[in-house]
């Protein structure tokens, strides 16, 4: 196991769980990232001690005392509720595996973290955490994180809510929303994936009733933002970083408060 140099207090190590990468880097109590983001391919198959183990070694290598992270599939009070594609043994182009999601379902991921690292570990949504990232604070805001699948989080006058886990649920026909707006299907051209993406925002915009929407993740950089002009909810493109710019709010007070409430 990696030696661990003395805790940092000052600085949180962010790490953002992604289907297919996992990056990670050293930001102050703003979230401004203090080092160039790193990235490695996310391990697979990925089970709950494959995933520990690499999450250890740079967390202690890391130096930082607090560690924030953002988990690619529906989390909550410390532990897996469902892996998402974290569930599919060769990666996103293979199917699920009922025994590798059995052995992730009830994972209690942060304390398993706290207590090989000795450090100060909270895990949320990954999405939640690129909400904590970009979010204004004002109105309902919806939060679309583009990647290998899709993320929502849903932010009400800078409270978030609790809300489903969208990526599996069936989007048109027999496709989900992973399918279609995910990189699966973004795969399979520009212009219908965006013709997806913008069926998708305009679904969850009514359904939420939100006002502003922060479009995060990967695949962001490749919406066109011109599908969105005549829209009464703005719509933001936001970088790949705002889940770790979000790590740093894991530790703010507020926000530990309204996870407790409910959030």
């Amino acid at each position: 196991m990696a030696q661990s140099p003395p805790p940092l207090p000052e600085q949180i190590f962010a790490i953002d769980i992604g289907a297919t990468n996992i990056k990670y880097c050293h930001v102050d109590g703003d979230g401004e990232l203090l080092r160039a983001v790193r990235r490695r391919p996310t391990p697979y198959p990925c089970t709950p001690e494959r995933l520990v183990a690499f999450l250890v070694e740079r967390v202690l290598t890391s130096g930082c005392a607090r560690v924030g992270i953002g988990f690619p599939g529906e989390f909550r009070d410390g532990r897996v509720v469902r892996p998402g594609n974290l569930s599919r043994p060769g990666g996103v182009s293979t199917e699920v595996d009922p025994d590798l999601e059995a052995r992730w379902r009830g994972f209690e991921l942060q304390s398993t973290l706290r207590e090989a690292t000795a450090r100060d570990v909270r895990v949320v949504n990954d999405a939640t955490m690129a909400a904590l990232g970009c979010c204004e604070g004002r109105g309902v805001e919806l939060v679309l994180t583009l990647g290998t699948g899709l993320g929502l989080a849903l932010c009400r006058d800078g409270v978030l809510e609790k809300v489903r886990d969208v990526g599996a649920e069936i989007f048109v026909g027999d496709q989900t929303y992973d399918q279609m707006v995910g990189e699966k299907g973004r795969a399979a051209g520009d212009d219908v994936w965006n013709d997806s993406v913008r069926a998708a925002v305009a679904r969850f915009v009514a359904e939420f009733g939100a006002s502003i929407v922060h479009l995060a993740g990967g695949n962001a950089r490749r919406v066109s933002v011109s599908l969105f002009h005549d829209w009464p909810a703005r719509v933001i493109v936001e970088g790949n970083e705002a889940p770790l710019h979000g790590a740093a709010r894991l530790f703010d007070e507020t926000f530990a408060r309204s996870m407790r409430d409910g959030a």
